[in-house]
């Protein structure tokens, strides 16, 4: 399956792909597209959309697009996954941002990561690790901050 996104990713729009890919579909394809375009390529394409206005996942209810892949697939259940979420929230949700202590630093890790890397793909393969590292220390210390 593909999933289309706005282009220039950082904070939820890596950490949605690195979750799709390792718990929703792990064949799915990101396309970073121009933010005018997302709902049009989604379309033409039959891919499922993600962080961009209308698109089919995206933030709503106070959360942002991440927390709202893992409701929609059941991925609840996983401390880990909520404690990771709480981070990336205060990451990616300018008024959350004290609510982890840990948000800020996601905050400034995707904005170096515009400046460091040209290449959205190649943005989302180096971000993949900071998920994988960040995902293994929440499975160490759920529960604490």
């Amino acid at each position: 399956m593909k999933w289309v996104t706005r282009a220039r990713p950082k904070t939820d729009r890596i950490a949605c792909p690195w979750l799709i890919q390792r718990f929703i579909d792990p064949e799915a394809e990101v396309l970073y597209v121009p933010p005018e375009r997302v709902l049009e390529v989604a379309q033409r394409e039959a891919a499922r959309s993600f962080d961009a206005p209308g698109a089919e996942f995206t933030h709503r209810d106070g959360m942002c697009s991440f927390e709202v892949l893992i409701e929609e697939f059941g991925l609840t259940t996983d401390p880990a996954l909520r404690r990771l979420s709480g981070i990336v929230h205060a990451a990616d949700v300018t008024e959350d941002r004290d609510s982890d202590p840990f948000g800020g630093c996601l905050e400034a890790i995707g904005e170096g990561g515009l400046l460091a890397e040209d290449e959205d793909d190649e943005l989302l393969a180096k971000g993949k690790f900071v998920y994988d590292a960040l995902y293994a220390w929440c499975g160490e210390h759920v529960g604490r901050a």
